[in-house]
């Protein structure tokens, strides 16, 4: 790597510090750190690595958005380094390891991970971080670097459990390419498969002790059917991926892929057939899905590491400039969209704006919530939506209780409010039906917005601790 190149990437990191003490804490980030605080083997959405990653920032930096967010622009920062490094192994001679990493630096689903923390973001750091152990492996012939993919293909899965395309992809290119296939009867392969399997156990024994919820929930997703149109469904996932990764790179990503494949088949390039395995079975397994059921716009994410490799690698000088505008395309996207969510300069309203949607007002709604709570003398604040309740914990005073309803909660080790005590239950007026809380009664509504632009308006009902509610869980406060 070229000294550059490693400035732009520690100045690159500085800007997303910066951007993660400016930007608010959306109601996942919020959510994932009231995990930190109750740490656990797993839990219902996903495994524990978010979790530990917001544990580790906040007592590094404080209940704060840096704090939760710290080891994102540090582990992204990591994984910039290790995709550059697995693409020289890969492909040695080309200089394309620092274009592969600008490339995914640039896309907007990676920019925004390495600032807003989701379960996503260590899985992208241990993704890419695997990677560049295989293509040691690929480079040198030494099959100890099984045991280092074991370990960090392990750490991916306990951040996510689409970490199991990885070891398909790979496990595939062993078994459909000749000059890989002796790592199959060998002993190093099989003891970094024993590795993961081992990192995740916690995953699976408390699953075990939890009927298996958290695997049904996600298991239950995959060739999940809807309502609507399978052409629907499928222009929503090509559209947002180029809305995602940016049109360009995004273009690169499948040429570069499709070039892979032919170098792969034609030529029998190995190193081309790593990244064709890893990527092309997953994104099919994607425009499956979406033939039935709407992808989630960051579920794909996973392709680009691979993707960017293949477009760094086989976009020749021809498409220097190309790739030079996609990156600064992207590099402007991001600036734009990080500046919107932290400053607000258009003033779009939430149809058009969703940074204003997800980011913003939450702690002046907090501050109105508090205000409501003492005028009508209740004990505590409860709320229906995981987010909502995890803001205000995150963002009332530290002395103001905050209850969480619903049967997720039932899977935390958490503590439930005493009977007998009332509370101020916070209901978003986009929800239809009465609340989950029986007897509640109408206590007046608070609004949520960012520079006088209305984000979200809620509901305040009274409430009572009886013993017939649903599930209740006094959540951890700021510390």
């Amino acid at each position: 790597m070229r000294n550059p190149w490693v400035v732009a990437l520690l100045a690159l990191t500085a800007l997303r510090l910066a951007a993660a003490v400016l930007l608010p804490v959306s109601p996942d980030e919020a959510y994932y750190w009231v995990w930190g605080r109750a740490l656990a083997p797993s839990y219902y959405d996903h495994p524990p690595m978010v979790a530990l990653w917001t544990a580790a920032g906040t007592a590094l930096a404080g209940d704060t958005g840096l704090g939760i967010r710290l080891l994102g622009p540090l582990g992204v920062a990591a994984a910039s380094i290790l995709l550059a490094r697995a693409t020289e192994a890969l492909f040695p001679g080309r200089s394309a390891g620092p274009w592969a990493a600008a490339l995914l630096n640039a896309t907007l689903l990676f920019s925004a991970g390495a600032v807003l923390v989701t379960p996503d973001t260590p899985l992208l750091v241990f993704w890419c971080a695997a990677l560049w152990a295989v293509a040691e492996l690929y480079r040198s012939g030494d099959g100890r670097w099984w045991l280092v993919f074991g370990l960090l293909a392990g750490l991916a899965l306990l951040s996510k459990y689409t970490a199991l395309l990885l070891g398909f992809g790979v496990i595939l290119w062993l078994a459909a390419e000749p000059t890989m296939r002796r790592w199959l009867l060998r002993w190093q392969l099989w003891a970094g498969g024993a590795i993961a399997l081992l990192c995740f156990a916690p995953v699976i024994w408390w699953n075990s002790q939890h009927a298996w919820v958290s695997f049904a929930k996600q298991g239950g997703r995959a060739g999940s059917t809807s309502t609507g149109s399978s052409l629907r469904y499928l222009g929503e996932l090509i559209g947002g991926q180029a809305a995602l990764a940016t049109p360009l790179i995004f273009l690169f990503c499948i040429v570069g892929t499709a070039l892979a494949c032919r170098a792969w088949l034609r030529q029998r390039d190995a190193a081309a057939g790593l990244l064709v395995c890893v990527t092309v079975p997953s994104a099919l397994l994607f425009l499956w899905q979406a033939t039935g059921s709407r992808v989630q716009g960051n579920w794909p994410a996973i392709l680009y590491p691979s993707a960017c490799i293949a477009a760094a690698a086989f976009l020749g000088p021809g498409w220097r400039r190309w790739k030079q505008a996609g990156i600064a395309f992207g590099a402007v996207v991001t600036v734009a969209v990080l500046v919107q969510a932290a400053f607000s300069p258009i003033p779009l309203p939430r149809r058009n704006d969703p940074t204003l949607a997800r980011l913003g007002g939450w702690p002046a709604l907090a501050a109105s919530v508090e205000q409501a709570r003492r005028a009508q003398g209740a004990q505590f604040v409860a709320a229906e939506e995981y987010g909502l309740a995890s803001e205000l914990a995150l963002h009332l005073p530290p002395g103001t209780p905050v209850v969480a309803l619903g049967d997720r909660w039932d899977l935390f080790d958490l503590p439930a409010p005493r009977a007998g005590q009332t509370g101020l239950l916070i209901r978003s007026g986009r929800r239809s039906g009465p609340p989950l809380w029986p007897d509640a009664q109408p206590a007046g509504e608070v609004v949520r917005a960012r520079d006088g632009i209305e984000a979200e308006r809620y509901r305040l009902h009274a409430v009572r601790v009886e013993g017939s509610e649903p599930p209740l869980a006094v959540l951890p406060s700021r510390r």
